[in-house]
C-alpha cells in the first residue's frame, strides 16, 4: 500500500511544479509543446530502450501478457463503438479517446507500484510491451494518416506502403524494437551508450508531467470544454471495465496464480498515462479530452487501486 501512495505522491508533486511554473509565468504554452516534443522524440525512446532491454524475455512473453492484451482489446473495442458510432467523434479524436480508456500509466506510476506494492518491477513489462509495440504504433499511425492532408500525387499503393511503414518511423516503435532485441539476445550496451540513454531517458516522465501541469494551469479547467458524460464514460472504462476484464481473464480464463491475478488487475486499473496527452498535443487533436481523462482517472484510481490491493492481496 505504501508503494501505491508513493507513486501517486511523486506524480502530484511534479504536476504541481508544472502548475507553479505556469502560474508564475516562467513557462508558457509554447514551453508545454516543447516539453511534449522532447519527451516524444528523444526522452521516451531512450527510456524504452533501457526499460525493455533490461527486462527478462520470459517475463515479457507470459500468461500475464495474454491477459493484458485481452483487457486492452475488449475495452478498446467498447470505446471505439462509443466514440465513433454513438458520439460521432473524428478518427483522430477517437484514437485519443481509445488511448484515454486503455493506455495505462505503466511508466512513472506502474513501475513503483509493481516494485513496492506487488514486489516485482518486471510485472509491469507485459503491459508496457502491449502498449509500446502494439497500441501506440497503431494509434500514432492512425492519427498521422488522418491529420496529414492527402497528397493527390500519391497512388493508392504508395499510401498503403506508407501506412504499413508508418509505425516503423515512430521513434517509440523503433526504440521498443531495439529494447526487445536487447532483451531477447541478452546483449548489454557498452557504458558509453547505455549511460547517456539512462540520463536522457530520465527526462521522459518529468517532461510529460511538467507539460501536463502547465496545461492544467493555462488551459480550460478540467470538466470544461468536453461533454462530461463522454469524459466520465471513458474514465469508467479505464478504472472499472478494464480491470474487471483483466481480473476475469486472469482468474477464470488463464488460471493465473494469486499474484498474477493481482498484478494484471491492479496494472489494468492504473490511470491514463501522461503520454496520451503528449500524443494529443503533437497531433493537436483531443487535447482537452486527454487532459481531463488523465486528471480524473488519476484521482479516481487512488481508491480503486487501494480497494483492489486490499481485496486481492
Amino acid at each position: 500500500m505504501l508503494g501505491v501512495l508513493e507513486g501517486f505522491v511523486t506524480i502530484i508533486v511534479v504536476i504541481a511544479v508544472g502548475i507553479g511554473l505556469a502560474h508564475l509565468k516562467i513557462v508558457e504554452l509554447s514551453g508545454q509543446v516543447l516539453l511534449s516534443r522532447i519527451a516524444f522524440y528523444v526522452a521516451s525512446p531512450a527510456l524504452m530502450i533501457t526499460v525493455l532491454g533490461g527486462t527478462d524475455v520470459g517475463t515479457l512473453f507470459s500468461a500475464n501478457l495474454l491477459a493484458s492484451v485481452g483487457c486492452v482489446i475488449i475495452t478498446a473495442a467498447l470505446a471505439l463503438v462509443l466514440l465513433r458510432v454513438v458520439w460521432r467523434r473524428t478518427a483522430s479524436e477517437t484514437m485519443i479517446g481509445i488511448f484515454s480508456s486503455v493506455y495505462v500509466n505503466a511508466g512513472n506510476l506502474g513501475l513503483p507500484i509493481a516494485a513496492y506494492a506487488l514486489g516485482d518491477a518486471s510485472l509491469i513489462a507485459p503491459m508496457l510491451m502491449v502498449q509500446l509495440l502494439v497500441l501506440a504504433p497503431i494509434g500514432v499511425a492512425v492519427m498521422d494518416l488522418t491529420t496529414r492532408p492527402p497528397d493527390p500525387g500519391h497512388s493508392r499503393r504508395r499510401r498503403l506502403l506508407r501506412l504499413i511503414g508508418q509505425p516503423f518511423r515512430n521513434p517509440l516503435m523503433i526504440a521498443s524494437l531495439i529494447g526487445l532485441l536487447l532483451s531477447i539476445t541478452g546483449f548489454e550496451l557498452p557504458r558509453v551508450i547505455n549511460d547517456p540513454l539512462h540520463l536522457v531517458g530520465g527526462m521522459a516522465v518529468p517532461a510529460m508531467l511538467l507539460a501536463y501541469g502547465i496545461s492544467l494551469r493555462l488551459g480550460p479547467l478540467p470538466g470544461r470544454g468536453e461533454p462530461p458524460v463522454q469524459v466520465g464514460t471513458l474514465v469508467g472504462l479505464k478504472l472499472i471495465v478494464q480491470p474487471l476484464i483483466g481480473f476475469l481473464l486472469a482468474r477464470f480464463v488463464l488460471g493465473l496464480d494469486p499474484l498474477g491475478v493481482l498484478a494484471v488487475t491492479v496494472i489494468a486499473a492504473l490511470p491514463t498515462a501522461q503520454n496520451v496527452f503528449t500524443h494529443a498535443v503533437r497531433f493537436d487533436r483531443g487535447i482537452v479530452l486527454a487532459r481531463d481523462t488523465i486528471f480524473l482517472s488519476t484521482l479516481g484510481s487512488i481508491p480503486v487501486i487501494a480497494a483492489l490491493a486490499a481485496l486481492l492481496s
